[in-house]
């Protein structure tokens, strides 16, 4: 039996169309996002001038809503019971209702609304079935509108445009909708409230909307001025580097190059003297590699710096040994097996250490000199200590006789960034201390007993 030839492929099925964005779906996005609007506040409930510098400015908010219902809440209560004859205890629960909140103005205008708002419609309904007051104005009575421009005042003060869109057109919904129920009934003010609802609303917003490009503004301006001190800190830092390099580079490189050219410029060099000067080669070079990673970190030239590897703990006997060839007796001590110490105090460790000891051979040529080092697991103590100089008439005279300061201002704030102590002074037979302690992370706590794997059973 021949097999039987495949079946024909189907057309893949076309694309699926969106559906159209018609006005039926736009129109319920647009009241969807209405009534997001009206029920969530669009700022925090922090009251209005909280950034006042001075306190009265801060308390005049709350004043001012003071004054309101301590106004309004009497003489509604008054109006609704003497100009449109309703009994005390209605009078005062509505007067309550449509002005005692007002007191949540100045940090919540927009709950205050939703409260205020259907006490005015309910208000309007109950003088409806009043026979005292038909000539007086409705459905708004004056405190009430004057009330009611007082929150929209605040709202537009506080909330955004949507928010302030949507209070007004329910505003004018509500008084068309009670003016279509009794148009004959006294001297509507719906118009009224209409009109001078949006008037302050766009005050309120006005004022609002200034206020915040003002503080975008003054937000604009501290981002240029912190980035004119950036760039001013970055030419700055640029003209450090160029004068480095112009200037110690330069005496570095004369210092290499005649180093390693003088044995074989100078006949008769002995063994040692040819040593010395293949450490002074070595020492100027190194100088002028540290002094190159320094110069791509003022220059910002990316972070080739701070990827180079940075001397540490590990290179400290390096360093005593090439004091030791520069004539400076020095002996190190150093612990066995220290690990897992910081990058940063690994290399302020060594810092110290090496201004340390720069300091002995300018101040104090020929003295005894002590490093030690030492950890006990929750700091790494640093310590070097050097002996009194060689006597006045000795052939070792120091370098310098007065001093910048400048390297032990740059010890202490190295100890400052890893959060230790530093201590620094002449010796009481002579001579001077220095004394670092920094701090080491905790140490890894050991597995548990109960992590290790059961014992296998013993035969019985």
């Amino acid at each position: 039996m021949c097999p039987s030839s495949p079946p024909p492929s189907s057309p893949p099925p076309a694309p699926a169309r969106p559906p159209a964005d018609g006005l039926l779906s736009a129109a319920r996005r647009s009241l969807r996002e209405t009534g997001h609007a009206l029920s969530h506040p669009s700022h925090p409930p922090t009251p209005l001038l909280a950034g006042a510098p001075k306190p009265w400015q801060r308390l005049l908010p709350y004043a001012a809503v003071l004054a309101l219902v301590a106004v309004f809440v009497p003489v509604t209560a008054t109006v609704l019971s003497g100009q449109y004859g309703l009994n005390g205890g209605t009078a005062g629960a509505l007067a309550l209702a449509q002005a005692a909140p007002l007191l949540m103005l100045a940090h919540r205008p927009l709950q205050a609304w939703w409260i205020i708002f259907p006490a005015q419609i309910l208000g309007a309904v109950v003088l409806l079935g009043q026979d005292g007051g038909q000539d007086q104005a409705w459905p708004w009575t004056p405190p009430g509108l004057i009330g009611y421009l007082f929150l929209l005042l605040a709202l537009g003060l506080r909330e955004q445009r949507r928010t302030l869109v949507a209070v007004w057109l329910a505003t004018g919904a509500a008084g068309l909708v009670l003016y279509l129920v009794s148009p004959h009934r006294g001297t509507d003010n719906s118009l009224l409230l209409f009109i001078l609802g949006a008037v302050v609303l766009v005050i309120g917003a006005t004022v609002r909307e200034r206020g915040v490009a003002q503080r975008r503004l003054v937000e604009q301006q501290t981002i240029s001025e912190a980035e004119r001190a950036r760039r001013t800190l970055l030419e700055e830092r640029t003209r450090i580097a160029r004068e480095l390099h112009d200037v110690v580079a330069h005496h570095m490189s004369v210092i290499t190059v005649q180093a390693d050219s003088a044995p074989y410029r100078l006949e008769g060099l002995s063994d040692q003297v040819r040593e010395e000067f293949g450490s002074i080669a070595a020492s100027a070079r190194e100088s002028l590699t540290e002094m190159r990673r320094l110069l791509v970190v003022l220059r910002s030239e990316g972070t080739e710096g701070e990827r180079a590897p940075q001397p540490g703990l590990d290179r400290v006997q390096q360093l005593v040994e090439a004091t030791v060839r520069a004539g400076l007796p020095a002996e190190v001590s150093l612990p066995a097996g220290l690990e897992g110490v910081p990058q940063t105090v690994d290399l302020s460790a060594y810092r110290i250490v090496q201004e340390a000891l720069a300091n002995v051979v300018r101040h104090a040529p020929g003295a005894r000199t002590r490093v030690s080092i030492t950890s006990d697991g929750a700091h790494l103590t640093v310590l070097v200590v050097n002996d009194p100089p060689e006597p006045t008439g000795s052939s070792l005279a120091p370098l310098e006789t007065t001093g910048t300061g400048h390297g032990l201002v740059g010890m202490r704030e190295r100890v400052r960034l890893t959060g230790g102590t530093l201590d620094t002074g002449p010796l009481p037979g002579g001579g001077f201390r220095v004394a670092a302690r920094l701090p080491l992370p905790p140490a890894a706590p050991p597995a548990s007993a109960s992590s290790a794997p059961p014992p296998a059973p013993e035969d019985s």
